[in-house]
């Protein structure tokens, strides 16, 4: 008989900490609003890194002020698309991301890409602890002289870590309340700090910079939209608890509007920085001490508190889901202890970086190109399936993914679905070949596609091409917890409305 992932499958509670785990939420349980979703993808993006980032594009790509804005709403567009249209087999299965990926790579098989989003979730989780220990540095340096030293980065760094690690245990619902606050808070500064850019920034020479060339605004706008494509796997997660009838284009439509909220104003305020202070772009230590040179201390303080707060939520969102990647990967403990695996990694990884390493944009970029390529594999192939169970009506079954031996109705051969595994491997080889970052260069990043930083798109294509084309697999029929031929009837009928 087939074994599950978790040893219980308790109800969640109407307390603050969320106990359910893997397990699909039932129907009498979905009591989630799409507007919930809006503060969640705010949150996911109040990141002082985007300053940094829309600085780059000024100094290191060369763009004016229209590209950027360009190349920001781009990337919000069609990075969280992603993220939405991927949600929505969130409210289809009502289980998290990792788990009904499943369903296209097989029981087993679903344990590599699993492992592969994993490892990534690791690495951005360790920069966003360490970019929260860098905001803490520089506050305490504004407010009150001190300067830092190795006890206090291990000191700061271990309290952002343990802070990200409460939040994110209590689960779904706190992080709701959060992130509606935080909302607000981060909103009415930021109208503060563009007040102060609009009224002492040069605009004159802002815009009237020459335009760069095309090819760095298109490799800018896969710079900017990595961190949203690193969230895509994530969306189903924040989707579980809708009801079937939430409408599919409203979570899309909430979903982009939350991230572009924040990440284009912010791309923007990045690039009007840039040209105040160049030096903005080539902090390669510390992302964060610029803020005290740009912004007066009465705003530079509140504004960096707000956005520790900011990046507190991104890593608690991230954890949030990185213990249901666990559980997923086998790993038999609570979701909640779950996430102390991530907790006391991305604190390991943070000590390195802010001890050891000295290029921190450095690799925090060639860490965002890797992980957008990582990802795309993935998205590819799990949005080919999607598209295959909106066009068939064909639900994603509850028991079938809890079940992980031969009983599964998605055992497929041995456990794994070899097409979606081929589509993937090729994808993801495809992708880094035309890679170059750092410390990797890939055999075609000489290509109009690679010179572009075209990596992630092409190994989006590849991987839903390659599924495409292959056969389509077979699932097993259960043997036992069927439905009854009118529920089943139901259900389809219930499928083909709820993905419209």
């Amino acid at each position: 008989m087939g074994t599950s992932t978790t040893s219980t499958s308790r109800p969640e509670t109407e307390g603050a900490v969320e106990t359910r785990g893997i397990e699909p939420v039932p129907d009498h349980e979905r009591r989630g609003r799409v507007r919930e979703l809006f503060p969640t993808w705010v949150a996911a993006n109040i990141s002082v890194l985007l300053l940094t980032m829309g600085a780059s594009l000024v100094i290191n790509n060369s763009l004016n002020f229209w590209q950027v804005l360009i190349v920001a709403a781009i990337a919000s567009a069609v990075s969280f698309g992603m993220v939405g249209l991927l949600s929505v087999s969130g409210k289809w299965g009502g289980a998290p991301g990792a788990m009904l990926s499943r369903a296209a790579f097989g029981v087993r098989g679903n344990y590599f890409p699993g492992a592969i989003l994993w490892v990534a979730r690791f690495g951005w989780e360790t920069i966003n602890a360490v970019t929260g220990a860098y905001a803490i540095l520089t506050v305490l340096h504004l407010v009150f002289g001190i300067e830092a030293n190795n006890v206090l980065v291990v000191v700061t760094l271990l309290a952002f870590v343990a802070c990200t690690f409460l939040v994110s245990g209590m689960g779904r619902k706190a992080l709701n309340v959060c992130n509606k606050y935080s909302t607000y808070l981060f909103s009415a500064i930021s109208v503060v700090v563009l007040v102060y850019l609009v009224a002492t920034a040069p605009w004159s020479s802002i815009l009237h910079k020459s335009p760069g060339s095309t090819t760095l605004m298109i490799a800018g706008i896969g710079t900017i939209a990595a961190g949203g494509i690193s969230w895509v796997p994530t969306g189903p997660d924040f989707a579980r608890y809708l009801p079937h009838s939430a409408s599919g284009k409203k979570i899309v439509g909430t979903t982009i509007s939350g991230a572009a909220l924040v990440l284009i104003p912010m791309v923007l305020m990045g690039g009007v920085m840039a040209v105040s202070n160049p030096e903005l772009a080539s902090q390669n230590t510390d992302p964060m001490s610029f803020l005290g040179q740009v912004l007066p201390r009465a705003i530079a303080i509140p504004y960096l508190i707000t956005a520790l707060i900011g990046m507190m939520l991104i890593n608690s969102l991230s954890m949030y889901s990185a213990g249901f990647t666990a559980q997923t990967m086998g790993v038999k403990l609570p979701r909640a202890l779950a996430v102390s695996i991530n907790a006391a990694i991305s604190l390991i990884g943070g000590l390195f970086m802010m001890l050891v390493a000295k290029d921190f944009i450095g690799q925090f970029i060639a860490f965002l190109t890797l992980l957008a390529v990582s990802f795309s594999a993935w998205i590819g192939v799990y949005g080919v399936d999607m598209f295959r169970r909106r066009r068939l009506a064909v639900r994603y079954d509850s028991a079938g993914l809890m079940d992980t031996g031969r009983t599964s109705r998605y055992w497929y051969a041995g456990g794994f679905c070899w097409q979606a595994m081929t589509a993937w491997a090729v994808a993801l080889i495809a992708g880094l070949c035309f890679t170059k970052v750092q410390w990797f260069t890939g055999p075609l990043a000489t290509t109009w596609i690679g010179e572009n930083g075209l990596g992630w798109a092409a190994t989006i294509a590849i991987a839903a091409v390659v599924f495409a084309v292959l056969p389509a697999a077979k699932e097993s029929v259960p043997a036992t917890g069927a439905e009854a031929p009118a529920e089943a009837q139901a259900t389809e009928t219930r499928q083909r409305a709820e993905v419209s």
